[in-house]
């Protein structure tokens, strides 16, 4: 594959130049063009402009310092459940997202906030770590976006992801088919942003830009690491996090310069935010790192879990200028105070966020009002206590027990669930009406499907990461490569069109082909410890129908043909050794010719 540097797009430009014509807000006034930052683990700490001591973020401070900043905004502690909740405008619990794995790291083809951008002749495109979905209907160009460069599943280099990508010369999928790139990945994703962005300076446009920085692996070239070398172990937990970090304001100051080069930044609102709290950034026992006075970090219900920063600016819309404000606010708010800003209108959408524009331009009163936020890491609903956390005011009631004033114990060191006993039972009965509505979606309790047999998409590709089953996950390609059995062999399909199939059951991914009973040969990344399996069948079970095929010496994949009729069903596919079955890493799917 040649080596892909830069991006150059233009299409549909009077579609989008109409758009920039129609009035927004004050007559004669082009709607304003809108760009989200979302960076993914880094903790309400991992800023200079928040207090931490050894951290250089100057660009990020530069803009922190101008721009309104919703210092008490939550989102949820892990990854998929705030972007779906950004992309919905809903809880996770009501999209179906709550989990980053097994069956529930996708949506169910609901409207996302790229669709109603699109839909009001807004160019979209999206850069980075989308996490909802690798197939479709759930990819970003089914989701609105017309324009997506991004890796695949939770991780560059995860076993889902182009095998041999470890955030330095990857290989990216451009509108779902592979390329080659050249530069560290979120140096690619900052400058493929720009480039698209001048391609449409136009406007209006509408560019999300979700990093995978500075989610682990923590790897960074050593320059943006090495000025923090000498305080990791003492001071803070990892050098190579803060470089990451530092490498994301680089990019970050380059951005904003671009928009001041362009003419662009008066009339575009930029949004700078992460997806959930720190994971190597503080530890749980408070003597590394930085964590701005709160405790927890990633997947605890915690404040340091799931409060992020928050910063926005709009020169033109009067949203600048440096300003703190403590509105109790959360990712699901994004969507509709985004769509407010724009002066766009949709029909038929059923949202739980909050119109939050005149807070954040200073006309509107602080709003009373209460979050919930569920998540689970299995394929199960969350459980209405145990997955519970409940905001209101200072207050937070963790899986409706405990009881904390964060304002007067940001630390969370005292429950005071028996003092407040009232309020721990209003609380309660609040999250149990919530939870209670949420039963009654269909989300709550029917998995969101791969589409199989659509034009769409011609070969789908399942893997074991997404897999749905009872055994921990498996997520990494080092576990892959070294034969990790996992029992997880489910998936959740949707056939859209009768006809005869192939599914190919596979050891190793198609780009690195290698025997089922074997290694590849020549290995594509010698630091990787392979190791063979040796299954002697492998059985699927889809739609009724229940096959098993022995494993021929060197086959490379092991393929069944068989008729499938439209509808849901699921696809359980096993390798069979002895007396033990354990799930199929890969499978691909493709539809051979209709009924």
């Amino acid at each position: 594959m040649p080596i892909r540097t830069k991006t150059v797009l233009i299409f549909g430009q009077w579609v989008f130049l109409l758009g920039a014509l129609l009035p927004f807000g004050v007559f004669g006034q082009s709607r304003p063009n809108v760009i989200l930052v979302l960076t993914d683990d880094q903790g309400i700490g991992d800023l200079g402009a928040h207090g931490n001591p050894w951290l250089k973020t100057p660009n990020i401070d530069a803009f922190y310092k101008d721009a309104v900043r919703l210092t008490n905004f939550h989102v949820s502690p892990l990854c998929t459940p705030t972007r779906a909740a950004l992309m919905t405008g809903q809880y996770p619990i009501h999209n179906g997202a709550w989990a980053t794995f097994k069956g529930r790291d996708a949506l169910s083809n609901p409207m996302t906030l790229a669709d109603i951008f699109k839909g009001k002749g807004y160019a979209t495109a999206m850069f980075g770590k989308w996490h909802l979905g690798d197939n479709y209907p759930n990819r970003p160009t089914d989701s609105g976006f017309e324009y997506a460069i991004q890796h695949l599943s939770g991780g560059i280099g995860e076993l889902s992801d182009y095998w041999g990508n470890d955030y330095f010369d990857d290989v990216y999928y451009v509108n779902n088919e592979p390329e080659q790139f050249e530069g560290y990945c979120t140096d690619v994703w900052f400058r493929e942003a720009m480039d698209y962005i001048k391609a449409q300076k136009e406007g209006p446009f509408f560019v999300y830009l979700p990093l995978n920085a500075p989610h682990d692996p923590l790897y960074v070239d050593e320059k943006y690491a090495a000025p923090y070398r000498h305080l990791e172990g003492k001071e803070i937990v990892s050098a190579n996090l803060y470089g990451m970090i530092a490498n994301i304001d680089e990019n970050f100051g380059k951005l904003t310069r671009f928009l001041d080069n362009e003419g662009l930044a008066g009339n575009t609102i930029v949004i700078y935010m992460s997806d959930n709290g720190t994971r190597f950034g503080y530890t749980q026992d408070g003597k590394l790192g930085y964590n701005k006075g709160f405790r927890g970090i990633k997947g605890e219900k915690l404040e340091g879990g799931h409060r992020v920063p928050f910063f926005m600016r709009w020169p033109k819309g009067n949203i600048k200028g440096g300003k703190d404000i403590d509105q109790l606010a959360a990712h699901v708010d994004v969507l509709p105070t985004l769509a407010s800003l724009c002066n766009l209108e949709w029909d038929d959408f059923k949202g739980d966020g909050m119109d939050l524009s005149d807070v954040l331009k200073g006309k509107g009163e602080t709003i009373d009002r209460q979050l919930f936020l569920h998540n689970r890491q299995d394929w199960r609903p969350p459980q209405e206590g145990r997955d519970g956390l409940v905001l209101e005011g200072e207050w937070r009631l963790i899986q409706g027990e405990k009881l904390y004033n964060i304002k007067k114990d940001p630390l969370q060191q005292r429950d005071v669930a028996a003092i407040h006993g009232e309020r721990v039972a209003k609380l309660n009965q609040a999250n149990a009406r919530f939870y209670a509505r949420a039963t009654q979606r269909k989300e709550f309790s029917e998995l969101p499907t791969t589409v199989i047999g659509s034009d769409e998409q011609k070969v789908v590709k399942l893997t074991i990461q997404h897999a749905i089953g009872e055994d921990v996950g498996i997520w990494k390609t080092q576990q892959v490569a070294a034969g990790v059995r996992n029992k997880n062999n489910t998936h959740a399909l949707e056939v859209v069109e009768p006809g005869l199939y192939k599914i190919s059951c596979m050891r190793w991914p198609k780009e690195i082909a290698g025997p089922v009973r074997g290694v590849p040969d020549p290995l594509p990344d010698t630091t990787l410890e392979y190791k063979a399996i040796s299954p002697e069948k492998v059985r699927v079970s889809i739609a009724n129908q229940m096959l098993e095929k022995v494993v021929g010496k060197g086959d490379e994949s092991v393929d069944f043909i068989l008729r499938l009729d439209k509808g849901k069903t699921f696809l359980v596919a096993d390798f069979m050794e002895g007396n033990e079955k354990y799930g199929v890493y890969y499978l691909y799917l493709e539809k051979l010719h209709s009924d």
